[in-house]
């Protein structure tokens, strides 16, 4: 029983991190293609806010796909 636990709690573990990480990385890139690079600029204006909330919002999808595919038909 706690073997199981222990299982289910690394799964889920690895799927957040994947998924994170994941999803950052997709959000960044879909601002890079929109033409706004977050990461690599110094300014604070509207168009870097919408950049990060792009990376926000993937690291929230991400961490919700990841989480679907790798724990899907586990208990």
């Amino acid at each position: 029983m706690a073997t199981n636990d222990f299982d289910r709690a690394m799964r889920e573990g690895f799927a957040d991190a994947i998924g994170f990480v994941g999803g950052a990385l997709a959000g960044w890139g879909l601002g890079r293609l929109l033409g706004v690079d977050f990461i690599a600029s110094t300014d604070w204006n509207a168009q870097q806010m919408g950049a990060l909330v792009l990376i926000v919002v993937g690291c929230g999808v991400g961490r919700w796909a990841a989480r679907r595919v790798i724990l899907k038909d586990k208990p």
